[in-house]
């Protein structure tokens, strides 16, 4: 009996045992040990905010006239594009240069071109005569006489090219005098006063040579600053636009105008 009394004993110290370890064991696991048994959790990610891409960007910006290439194709992106914008300074200086030096003889001198067209031949053709008399004395051969003639070609690409243009003018006058764009109307109509009194101010030529002188400094002006240009351009032109409304509302609503087709077929 002593035995089975001590064995029963052992079972329940070791059963007594076990329970007391479970339970150390379980306290042990406090919070800190579950958060270090825990992976680390990774940061928070940020995404990186989406800015619109330059392309977008660009057709944001206001540019002149609406227009959406650039200034080069603008003028058609060849050889006259290039002296425009003095691609080739030497050329775009020669071709100033050569526009100055006939205003200045036809205007500032006054000097005809019937004149020096004649004067220019009766130049060449007595250098090309006395040389070729005096080649025979000095016993050399006389100077090879260039021949010269017009391309048929180019000059029926330009002909027809100016035909083109001329017939553009035309339809677009025709258009205005029609009655049909009012806005078209006014401007061609301040156009033309501007340009009466300036024809009264100078010649032609003078007035030829200012428009030429503009196309050759104007462009490359805008083309390197036309981020600093096109702001003030789009600052004027909101402003023309309130001043034309004022003035439409106060002259040209007032105005009485024929009535439409449909009007009349009704």
């Amino acid at each position: 009996m002593a035995d089975n009394n001590e064995i029963s004993d052992s079972k329940g110290e070791s059963l007594m045992e076990k329970i007391a370890d479970k339970l150390h064991g379980d306290d042990s696991s406090s919070p800190d040990s579950e958060s270090a048994q825990k992976p680390a959790s990774s940061p928070p990610t940020v995404k990186p905010k989406t800015t619109p891409s330059s392309s977008s960007m660009k057709d944001k910006i206001y540019r002149m006239f609406g227009r959406e290439k650039p200034v080069h194709k603008v003028f058609g992106g060849g050889k006259p594009a290039d002296i425009f914008l003095w691609r080739n300074k030497k050329i775009s200086a020669g071709v100033l240069g050569g526009a100055t030096a006939i205003w200045v003889l036809f205007d500032l001198l006054e000097y005809h071109l019937l004149t020096l067209v004649c004067h220019l031949l009766i130049l060449s053709l007595a250098i090309f005569f006395l040389w070729s008399n005096a080649s025979k004395f000095i016993n050399k051969s006389p100077p090879r006489i260039p021949e010269v003639q017009i391309p048929e070609e180019q000059f029926l690409e330009i002909a027809s090219a100016l035909r083109f243009e001329i017939n553009r003018a035309l339809v677009v006058l025709r258009d205005i005098a029609s009655g049909r764009e009012l806005k078209k109307f006014v401007a061609v109509i301040a156009g033309l006063w501007v340009l009466s009194i300036l024809g009264g101010c100078c010649s032609f030529l003078t007035l030829f040579y200012i428009a030429f002188v503009l196309l050759h400094t104007v462009p490359v002006i805008y083309e390197k600053y036309e981020d600093q240009i096109d702001p003030l351009a789009e600052k004027a032109m909101i402003e023309i636009k309130k001043q034309y409304a004022v003035f439409d509302e106060k002259v040209l609503s007032k105005i009485p105008r024929g009535h439409s087709k449909d009007k009349k077929k009704a």
